[in-house]
């Protein structure tokens, strides 16, 4: 059947095509989809007015449809910084400290614990946590700082990240916009993205192994005197310029680049983090070391057992199942629970305003990483026949236009696809979609491509979105990009952070293309 394309499809087709050249450029891509947006609705309704309103009623439905992902992070984000201010933090990762003592050992559990953590929190609080706490010991027991680097951004950033698979943001988006189940989604690229991972980092291991060197205080101490080699500075009280203090072995500080703190801060960089003012703490909270310790062992009990439950209701009919929204209200849950309890024993008489401010200050966080999401997303659902009566301010029962789908079936109707050159394009396209650096502002396109291409490809779109995703976290979340969040696990590695991307471009473009061979073969 024969598609007709009219003068909104070119128009939309122009706004992708100019989106994606942006994100190559490395610039913002806020500005072109908010006019890809405009122009679109107005060439297609004949009115000027529609066009300016659907640049509010695009980000206003892409709010409604991802706000659940926004206060996710927001309540997460919170808790942290309520167990930050006790030190629990910390002491969640300290007891792995005791088994890294030699290279091998060291690189295992610099994998592991910033994969868990990054997991269950994203890598927001991984990179510091183990760049303060672990990292000097990976190097004292002869890591090479670039070894460390590697490791972290391919654990955290790259193989944790790109499945989300218990705050479920990243999977929520793709298939929000391929219109397909979340879980379908998450379980999919929890596999494929192990599969990168392991991949990855087996050919770090191996490439990276000559340069490691026996275990030696000495080691330390050259690295520690590398504080100021690649623009990394302190204050006089070694605290970094304008930040938190960062704790390393021995005393020593774990400085952080500005460069670090705007990729950490800044807009579009999902993987980031807002560290609070603790300066303006009520001066009543003290340091309480058996407090921090008892919240150490309970914040990963709680997720356990989250876990644990989640395990049993998906495999066993001991407990219901749960579906996506209801694993990350769990989540957002358990963290405002914990969070409402930390401020308590931090404070008794200010425990109200803390737990309010720390609130706050996740939900500014949350749209710092994810607010530039939402013009984006906006102009991908515009091309969504789901989406599309709303951006455009049809009536209700009105069936709008899927303008994305159609430009595909016109594009199909040319080339018979086939599911091997389709997965490798929608990977493909998720790896320079990340390019913008922010790490999910690709997945509205890869999401949307991919319940488009899917059926005539004859491959399932959740298994394609998954393919999608992988490509644009890998990419954009902060692996292969250098302006990226690969700056903070950089500054904190003391290495350059482009010497770091380049190193990291092989180990994980081998994994992408055999997890997306793996995904065409098994699913």
């Amino acid at each position: 059947m024969q598609t007709h394309l009219g003068a909104a499809h070119w128009i939309y087709l122009a706004g992708i095509i100019v989106i994606l050249l942006t994100m190559a450029l490395r610039k913002n891509i806020v500005v072109p989809a908010v006019m890809a947006t405009f122009l679109t609705a107005w060439v297609f309704s004949g009115s000027v007015i529609t066009g300016l309103s659907s640049i509010f009623n695009a980000s206003l439905v892409a709010a409604h449809e991802l706000f659940n992902i926004f206060l996710i992070i927001a309540l997460v984000t919170a808790m942290l910084g309520a167990l930050r201010e006790m030190g629990a933090d910390r002491l969640m990762v300290t007891p792995f400290r005791r088994v890294m003592r030699a290279g091998t050992s060291s690189f295992v559990m610099l994998a592991l614990i910033t994969y868990v953590i990054s997991l269950f929190f994203w890598p927001t609080p991984a990179v510091p946590l183990v760049g303060a706490v672990l990292i000097p010991v990976a190097i004292r027991a002869g890591l090479s700082p670039l070894s460390v680097g590697m490791v972290i951004a391919i654990a955290g950033q790259g193989m944790a990240l790109s499945s989300d698979y218990i705050i479920k943001v990243a999977p929520g988006i793709s298939a929000t916009a391929a219109g397909v189940d979340t879980d379908s989604v998450a379980d999919k690229a929890l596999v494929l993205s192990l599969i990168v991972g392991f991949t990855a980092l087996v050919i770090t291991y191996l490439t990276q192994r000559r340069t490691w060197r026996a275990p030696s205080p000495e080691l330390l101490v050259a690295w520690e005197n590398k504080a100021d080699k690649f623009g990394v500075t302190a204050s006089d009280d070694g605290t970094p310029d304008g930040g938190e203090p960062a704790p390393a072995a021995g005393g020593a500080a774990a400085p952080v680049p500005p460069a670090a703190r705007a990729a950490a801060g800044g807009v579009g960089a999902p993987t980031a983090t807002i560290v609070r003012d603790t300066s303006a703490a009520e001066p009543d909270s003290s340091p309480k070391p058996l407090a921090a310790k008892a919240f150490a062992i309970l914040v990963p009990a709680a997720y356990l057992v989250f876990i644990v439950y989640l395990l049993l209701g998906k495999f066993t009919a001991a407990v219901p199942p749960l579906k996506g929204g209801d694993a990350a209200g769990i989540v957002g849950g358990i963290a405002a629970m914990i969070l409402f309890a930390a401020c308590l024993t931090n404070s008794r008489r200010a425990c109200l305003e803390a737990s309010s401010q720390h609130v706050v200050d996740g939900l500014v966080f949350a749209f710092k990483a994810m607010g530039i999401v939402l013009p984006i997303a906006g102009f991908f659902f515009i091309g969504n026949g789901d989406f599309s009566a709303r951006i455009l301010g049809m009536p209700e029962d009105a069936t709008g236009p899927a303008l994305l789908f159609d430009l595909i079936n016109a594009g199909l109707s040319h080339v018979a696809p086939n599911a091997f050159v389709v997965a490798f394009t929608v990977m493909f396209v998720g790896v320079i979609a990340g390019l913008e650096g922010s790490g999910f502002s690709g997945l509205p396109l890869t999401g949307s491509l991919s319940g488009a291409l899917g059926s005539a490809a004859g491959m399932d779109p959740s298994t394609l979105a998954a393919i999608g995703q992988m490509g644009n976290i890998w990419s954009g979340g902060g692996t292969l990009v250098a302006w990226s969040s690969l700056v903070a696990v950089a500054g904190f590695a003391r290495v350059p952070v482009l010497t770091l991307a380049r190193k990291c471009f092989l180990p994980v473009m081998a994994g992408l293309v055999l997890s997306t061979l793996f995904a065409i073969i098994a699913f």
